[in-house]
C-alpha cells in the first residue's frame, strides 16, 4: 500500500507540472493534446514492440480501451482550455471537483452503494471552487472548461479500475492514447471552428516541452497511476489528485507570479480543497489500520 501511495503521489506531482508545460507551449489546447498523444502513441508502440510485441485484444475490449482514451482526450482538452482561458491556478483548482463527481459516478458505474462520506468530502472541494468562482468572475470561461475537465478526470480512473486487473500498464496506456488520438483527429477541425488556433505547428521550443509532456508527464505518469490503481480506490485516487492544485499553484506562483492575481477568497477555496484531501487520506489510513489490527 505504501508503494502504491508513493506511485500515486509522484503521478500527482507530474500532473501538476503539466499545467506549467501547457503555459510554456504556444499551441491551442486541442493541438497541444493531439501532439501530446501522438508522441505518446509512437513512443509506446516502439517500447511495446521492443519488449514483447503489441498485445492483440478482442474487438470489444479494444473498443472499451479506445473509448476510455476518448474520455482522457476530452478531459485534457478541457483542462488546457481552462488554463488558456483562465490561468494555471484556475485550471488545477477546478480539477479538485473530480472527487465530488467520482462520489456519484463510481457507485453508478460500479454498481455499489453510495458512500455519503465521499459525497461530503467531495462537496468540500466543490465549495472551494464555488468560492473562487464567485469572487473571480473574470475567469468564468476558464472555470467552465475546468468543470468539464473535472468530470472527465472523475470518469477515467473508474473505468481503468475495472480494466487494470486484466491488462498491464503499457498495453492500457497505448490503447487509450491511441483512442484519444483518433477521437481528436476527427473532432479537432470542428472544435477549431469555435476556438480557432493562432498557430498549427509547434515551434522548436514547443517540441522540446511537448517531448517532456508526452514522455515524462504522460507515459511515465500513466504507468505510475495505473499501477497504483491496483491497490487504491478510484475515489481515493481522484481525491489525491486534489493535491495537483497545490503543486501547480506553487509552481505558477514561483514561475509566473500568479499570486498577484488573487485575494484571500482564493486561498479560502484552496484551504477547503486541502481539507477534503487531508480528511480522506486520514479516513483511508484509519480504515487500513483497523483492518490490519483485525487481521492480526
Amino acid at each position: 500500500m505504501k508503494k502504491a501511495f508513493l506511485q500515486l503521489h509522484t503521478a500527482v506531482f507530474l500532473a501538476g507540472f503539466t499545467a506549467i508545460l501547457g503555459k510554456l507551449i504556444g499551441l491551442s489546447e486541442g493541438l497541444l493534446v493531439w501532439y501530446r498523444m501522438l508522441i505518446a502513441v509512437v513512443t509506446l508502440l516502439l517500447i511495446q514492440q521492443y519488449r514483447k510485441g503489441i498485445q492483440q485484444l478482442p474487438a470489444t475490449e479494444t473498443l472499451r480501451l479506445l473509448a476510455v482514451g476518448g474520455v482522457i482526450a476530452i478531459h485534457w482538452v478541457a483542462f488546457y482550455g481552462s488554463l488558456k482561458y483562465g490561468n494555471i491556478s484556475i485550471a488545477v483548482v477546478c480539477i479538485s471537483g473530480s472527487g465530488f463527481f467520482t462520489a456519484f459516478f463510481d457507485p453508478l458505474i460500479s454498481r455499489k452503494a453510495l458512500q455519503w462520506q465521499e459525497v461530503v468530502l467531495g462537496a468540500l472541494a466543490i465549495a472551494g471552487i464555488y468560492i473562487i468562482f464567485d469572487f473571480h468572475p473574470q475567469y468564468k470561461t476558464g472555470i467552465l472548461f475546468g468543470i468539464v475537465s473535472a468530470i472527465g478526470s472523475s470518469l477515467f480512473p473508474i473505468f481503468n479500475k475495472q480494466l487494470v486487473s486484466r491488462h498491464n500498464a503499457g498495453t492500457l496506456t497505448l490503447y487509450e492514447m491511441a483512442g484519444g488520438l483518433l477521437l481528436l483527429t476527427i473532432l479537432i477541425p470542428i472544435y477549431h471552428r469555435f476556438f480557432p488556433p493562432t498557430q498549427l505547428l509547434p515551434t522548436l521550443t514547443d517540441w522540446w516541452w511537448l517531448l517532456v509532456l508526452a514522455l515524462v508527464c504522460t507515459v511515465y505518469c500513466f504507468y505510475l497511476q495505473l499501477n497504483a490503481l491496483r491497490h487504491i480506490s478510484p475515489f481515493t485516487a481522484n481525491l489525491a489528485y486534489n493535491l495537483e492544485p497545490v503543486y501547480g499553484i506553487l509552481l505558477a506562483f514561483v514561475i509566473f507570479k500568479e499570486n498577484k492575481d488573487f485575494n484571500r477568497h482564493f486561498y479560502l477555496g484552496v484551504a477547503l480543497i486541502l481539507l477534503s484531501v487531508a480528511l480522506q487520506t486520514s479516513r483511508v489510513w484509519l480504515k487500513n489500520r483497523y483492518r490490519k489490527a483485525g487481521a492480526g
